[in-house]
């Protein structure tokens, strides 16, 4: 389960429509519950999509921004919980590239379908998958999960 404040939310699927008809990317900061299985999202990261062969259907993220991004978390006691970016008129479903690029056992990867005219993107649904499998990356698998978005008193 991924819990996150209606402000991440929207401030991940404004990523989505500001990179329009590019895709974002950016990372989930925040902490495990071991116990229940949930990502609790305490703060999201834009990145840099560093993909220039084809940036409308793929996304990389500088592995020096991602240690940055890191380093910076772990200063606010957060941890990488998770990776979210954006589908250009494409559904919110992952791709076989998003799978055989996914390597973060056990992190959340959220997906943001934006659907638009090719120069103006609205956001449209958004949902959440959980990376599972072994260490090696063999038999890795993504798996739709619940994401519950609170309202800031909650």
């Amino acid at each position: 389960m991924l819990k996150l404040s209606q402000t991440e939310y929207a401030a991940i699927r404004q990523h989505g429509e500001d990179t329009y008809p590019h895709e974002c990317c950016g990372v989930l900061l925040g902490s495990v519950n071991l116990d229940t299985d949930t990502r609790v999202v305490q703060s999201v990261v834009r990145a840099g999509n560093t993909r220039t062969d084809s940036p409308h259907n793929r996304y990389s993220i500088d592995p020096a921004e991602l240690i940055r991004i890191q380093m910076q978390g772990r200063k606010r006691g957060e941890d990488i919980i998770g990776f979210y970016h954006s589908h250009p008129d494409h559904p919110a479903m992952w791709s076989s590239t998003d799978l055989a690029e996914a390597h973060w056992i056990g992190c959340s990867y959220v997906i943001t379908s934006v659907d638009g005219d090719k120069t103006t993107g609205k956001a449209v649904f958004t949902k959440s998958w959980v990376l599972y499998g072994s260490p090696d990356g063999s038999a890795k698998q993504l798996e739709e999960e619940e994401m519950i978005v609170q309202n800031p008193e909650q």
